[in-house]
């Protein structure tokens, strides 16, 4: 899909702050190692994804009750959900000057009912005009996201037809109705209770 960047500097997609902190050191341990295995900003951004995807479970899925939101912390923790696990794929990804930021779809149950909001990233190699939107959920039986520039392979393609939405704005941080859900959330019960049913757009930069 078309996304519409909400910053109108590009730099703002490689910035480090307190939720996209690639500069703690276990970010750059991290991406060396990633990085070492690889060598081009191709293979690291593929290498890096399903890192994310398949080293750090989707605490939904495993069941860990704690709540991480910083990307280094999802890195320590090796837990997360949609929404963390984006802040540590951005970071990983802006660790190594690879353009990176946050998008959302609006999801639902099959019956159109119980809707929330999850996170997911756009990426831009260096020396490309296209913004493409990666998963880093977490494959389970039934989501089988993969690593595409091309053609997408999301976790959720969404039903338009149950309400379901692809937000198009591309935000260089965190929503806030997000990044507020995790933060106020002691435990993973709490979190499940706070996640947003929809998010509105935010003045940024």
């Amino acid at each position: 899909m078309q996304l519409i960047p909400q910053s109108t500097e590009t730099d703002a997609y490689l910035v480090v702050d307190d939720v996209i902190d690639h500069d703690h050191p276990l970010v750059s341990e991290t991406a060396d190692a990633l990085w070492g295995a690889t060598g081009d900003a191709y293979s690291y951004a593929e290498v890096a994804f399903e890192f994310v995807r398949d080293a750090i479970p989707h605490s939904a899925d495993s069941g860990d009750p704690r709540v991480s939101w910083r990307a280094s912390d999802v890195l320590r923790t090796r837990n997360g959900i949609c929404y963390a696990k984006s802040h540590a794929l951005v970071a990983l990804l802006r660790a190594r000057g690879i353009q990176a930021g946050l998008c959302y779809q609006r999801l639902t149950d099959d019956d159109g009912s119980n809707p929330v909001v999850h996170g997911l990233i756009a990426l831009r190699l260096p020396g490309s005009a296209h913004w493409a939107r990666q998963d880093p959920r977490g494959n389970k039986p039934g989501v089988d996201a993969r690593f595409s520039l091309d053609d997408e392979q999301l976790a959720f393609p969404v039903r338009p037809e149950l309400g379901e939405v692809d937000y198009p704005e591309l935000y260089a941080t965190p929503h806030p109705a997000a990044l507020e859900a995790l933060r106020d959330s002691a435990d993973l019960p709490a979190l499940r209770r706070n996640l947003p049913a929809e998010i509105g757009k935010f003045p940024v930069g």
